[in-house]
């Protein structure tokens, strides 16, 4: 009983600082002046269309995937309602990729150098793969791999959430934000597939 209930409060939990973050990037839209990570950009950065553009596009659509990709997890949303299911499955597919994909162009510019650099780039490569594995296994009809693979694709888009746990936390650890930043490059999303592979195993599916 007692496990039951603390299932259910993460499970809230989750679904709440999912939501939460998926709408966050609504501050930057609306926002008049640097907010937030812009504020450690340079002048040169901030004045770049292409930046611009793959800086908003992993925000909106790397928001999107985290509004609609904990749906994909309700059994009853899976098995009473499969369209749903799967459109909004086609949604976070769509955006995940798009958000992907301008997250790895923008880990060549982030903050901290090249050991942030290399933890966000390794975090929007493991994502796109992922995602996509996922979306050719559940086209092949192999559903243990689709499942598998969307728990870990998930997992990296959470580290959107866990970065925000984190860094405010390590910046008063460590006393500095620069330091702090290097290391949420890579705290952010590593324990996040740990978390998952320990989730695949539980559940019992292949993923080959």
């Amino acid at each position: 009983m007692a496990q039951t209930v603390r299932n259910k409060v993460a499970w809230v939990v989750f679904v709440l600082l999912a939501i939460g973050i998926g709408l966050y990037p609504l501050i930057y839209l609306f926002a008049t002046d640097d907010f937030g990570l812009l504020m450690n950009k340079s002048e040169d950065l901030l004045s770049s269309t292409v930046w611009n553009f793959a800086f908003y596009g992993h925000i909106s659509f790397g928001g999107l995937a985290l509004l609609v990709g904990w749906s994909q997890f309700v059994k009853k949303l899976r098995t009473k309602r499969l369209n749903l299911h799967r459109n909004l499955g086609k949604v976070y597919v769509i955006s995940a990729l798009i958000s992907g994909l301008c997250g790895v162009y923008l880990g060549f510019f982030a903050t901290g150098g090249i050991i942030s650099s290399l933890g966000f780039i390794s975090l929007g490569i493991i994502w796109l793969f992922t995602t996509l594995r996922a979306y050719v296994a559940v086209k092949n009809k192999d559903l243990s791999l689709h499942q598998g693979m969307m728990i870990y694709s998930y997992a990296a888009c959470f580290a959107a959430v866990t970065l925000r746990i984190w860094l405010p936390f390590l910046t008063i650890v460590f006393g500095e934000f620069l330091l702090a930043y290097k290391v949420v490059a890579w705290l952010c999303w590593v324990p996040n597939m740990i978390f998952a592979k320990i989730w695949v195993k539980k559940k019992g599916l292949t993923l080959v």
